[in-house]
């Protein structure tokens, strides 16, 4: 009889178990998701819709009650070697994002539901939306924070991945935002979003003395900051976790690519690698600290002239002098940063002639302190001179000159114009830097010439210029 009891006992358990499993199907219960299973409706939004609801200060709320408001995005992040910590970035596109987002989670090993690429949704109601120490977040309602972790129990109501089509979460190959150096990086359009940066390096007293990445204190992990730099003076800094599970690994002490999701804490951009992946140091290390290496231009820089970034052929013709242009000038399609347009010099100079002059645009700064431009290509027999027009005095113009020009360099105010030298940029884009600090007198009336590009006579030519601002 015992036994027979006993049977009887387990059967029944057994019958009730399965009997509360099939019946765990409410949302009410918190079971775990399957994952990929479409859980939201097609979106309501785009992402970047969504993330311009963000006040400038304080936090929006999603209505818990109203229309659904739901997006999809791509998995950036990371947590699997600990370098991410409760919190998910991603951006509204696998390739070519417009806006990135982080959020706010009371759970760790989130790469193990939603792996880098992985196309998720989100429906945002009843979530919070807003500017949290430098970077845009959503999160949960919190009372002592603007914008809490959502508890991990919840998290399947507000997340979850995409099929496609065969049960299985749909999984992106992500492609970085190549950015032509540091600075670049350093823009809130690029917060929350993946970035690649060629030929930089870690900033090393002694290269022969390798750091780890991360420093330790009585054999404990913190969270430590090192400077990358660039080969042309560019820097920011790698913000490592005292948790990463690659702290006690040596930086590489060569140079390469970097990738790495845009971060900011305050006022202060701090990068974040997902892993030692992302550090593609391969090639030699090269020389660092170039003290005549100019910065790239500031969030504040604009046009010099209508059409300075060379876009719109069109409206650069409109904007120069009644002299027009002269050859071998022609606009560079496709052949500027990045993909874009630029302005290409190709062919043999028949004399120190003026290229263009262009005319000042309305609403330049008062008191420019630079005007910067990027060059890619070669020259043999001669090299370029500039001319910036000054309201009074003679010449009317401050000069230029490029003389021998391999790297980013800062140029300063001449007595003559000079075409000695060469161009060679190995390839790369290089910036150039004019220094208007001995120009007081600079023309910025609208309508009036402002700024010139000159070749030398015979000299063979085959570069181009892109991006012309002054701040």
């Amino acid at each position: 009889m015992k036994t027979y009891t006993t049977i009887k006992t387990l059967v029944f358990s057994a019958i009730v178990a399965m009997t509360f499993t099939s019946c765990v199907k409410d949302d009410d219960w918190n079971a775990p998701e399957i994952l990929c299973n479409n859980r939201f409706d097609e979106p309501t939004t785009t992402m970047a819709n969504f993330a311009a609801l963000a006040p400038t200060s304080g936090t929006y709320k999603v209505p818990t009650d109203g229309a659904p408001v739901i997006f999809d995005a791509y998995i950036v992040s990371s947590d699997e070697s600990g370098n991410f910590y409760k919190t998910i970035s991603f951006q509204d596109k696998a390739e070519n994002p417009t806006v990135g987002l982080s959020l706010e989670v009371d759970k760790a090993s989130n790469y193990a539901d939603f792996p880098v690429g992985a196309h998720i949704r989100i429906k945002a109601n009843g979530l919070v939306l807003g500017w949290d120490r430098g970077t845009r977040k959503i999160g949960s309602i919190d009372p002592t924070y603007a914008i809490g972790r959502i508890p991990s129990i919840l998290l399947t109501r507000y997340l979850a991945g995409v099929c496609n089509g065969n049960n299985r979460m749909d999984i992106a190959t992500l492609v970085p935002t190549k950015l032509a150096n540091l600075n670049a990086a350093k823009q809130e359009k690029y917060l929350n979003t993946l970035v690649q940066v060629a030929d930089v390096q870690f900033k090393l007293e002694d290269p022969t003395k390798p750091l780890t990445y991360i420093n330790y204190t009585a054999g404990v992990g913190q969270d430590t900051d090192r400077d990358i730099e660039g080969k042309n003076g560019n820097t920011t800094v790698l913000r490592n976790s005292g948790f990463s599970t690659f702290g006690a690994t040596l930086v590489p002490t060569k140079s390469g690519d970097l990738t790495f999701v845009v971060s900011r804490y305050n006022s202060n951009y701090q990068m974040l690698i997902r892993n030692t992946n992302d550090v593609n140091f391969v090639k030699d290390r090269f020389a660092s600290g170039d003290p005549n290496a100019p910065e790239e231009p500031s969030s504040s820089a604009v046009n010099l002239f209508a059409g300075s970034d060379f876009e719109n052929w069109a409206t650069f013709l409109n904007s120069v002098n009644s002299f027009g242009i002269k050859q071998p000038l022609a606009q560079g399609v496709g052949l500027g940063l990045n993909g874009s347009n630029s302005l290409q010099i190709k062919g043999t100079a028949a004399g120190n002639d003026y290229l263009f002059t262009a005319l000042a645009p309305a609403g330049l700064p008062a008191s420019p302190k630079r005007i910067t431009f990027y060059i890619k290509g070669t020259s043999t027999g001669k090299s370029l001179s500039f001319n910036v027009y000054r309201t009074s005095g003679s010449p009317a113009y401050y000069t230029y000159n490029l003389l021998n020009f391999t790297k980013s360099t800062i140029i300063n105010v001449s007595d003559a114009n000079d075409y000695r030298g060469a161009i060679d940029t190995k390839g790369e884009w290089m910036l150039v830097e004019i220094n208007l600090a001995g120009a007081p007198l600079i023309n910025l009336a609208a309508g009036k010439d402002i700024f010139a590009i000159k070749t030398g006579s015979a000299g063979v030519y085959d570069i181009n210029i892109d991006n012309i601002k002054i701040e």
